[in-house]
This record gives C-alpha cells, structure tokens and sequence, in this order.
C-alpha cells in the first residue's frame, strides 16, 4: 500500500492509537489534550483513517475497537524520506549542515554527531 501524508488531526490520532495499540473512539479522545474535539470529530477522524487503510476495526456489538495497520515505524521513514526529497535535495550533508546551523549546535553536540558517526561506519565494516 503506498502510504499518504496525514493531516495534523489525523496524525494525531494515529500517535494515540499507536501508543494505545488498540481503542474505542472514547480511549483515543481521552488521550487528546485540552481543549478537547466532539465526539463525532474524533469518530469521523477514524473512519477517514480507516478509509485511507491506516487503521481497522474488530466489532464488538455496536463497539468498534480500532488499531493501527501501519506501524509508526514505516510512517516515520514515510514523512523522513518526503521531508528529505522536499527539503534537502536527499543530501545528509544538507541535513546536518540545516541542524547545526538552525539549533546552534555548540562543540559539545557538533562532537558527539561526530561520534556517532564515527561508531555507524565502524558497524558497516
């Protein structure tokens, strides 16, 4: 399935429901913080979801228990890889220079990126 880009609701939503693994619409407005939606916008938020295939229902009488069907794992390398082709022409070099430069990393975090680094290309040997 070829995942799509989330509204601010409904990636909000799907945050809940994958740290809930599993929720009626209640569970999920419960978790939402103040000022809180209605009801029925949460309600028509899963089922906009469950029409794009990010979530599923198991009925229970007139109950439906909703979970997620995409992981944030694979969301996350989804919003990553468009975020990187957008906005960094897919260059880390990019990245990395955008981060240090817009967070103001002093030499304390510009070290320890570089130690990281240093560990990742010692794993690949």
């Amino acid at each position: 399935m070829k995942l799509k880009e989330l509204t601010k609701a409904e990636e909000q939503i799907m945050q809940i429901l994958w740290q809930l693994k599993e929720g009626i619409v209640k569970d999920i407005l419960e978790k939402i913080p103040e000022p809180k939606p209605a009801y029925n916008t949460v309600s028509t938020v899963v089922r906009v979801l469950e029409g794009k295939g990010f979530i599923d229902h198991k009925a229970y009488g007139n109950s439906h228990v909703y979970f997620p069907l995409i992981s944030e794992d694979d969301y996350k390398k989804f919003t990553f890889d468009k975020l990187m082709s957008n906005y960094f022409d897919n260059s880390y070099k990019s990245l990395v220079s955008f981060i240090a430069d817009e967070k103001d990393l002093g030499l304390k975090e510009l070290d320890e990126l570089t130690e990281l680094i240093n560990k990742l290309k010692s794993q690949k040997r």
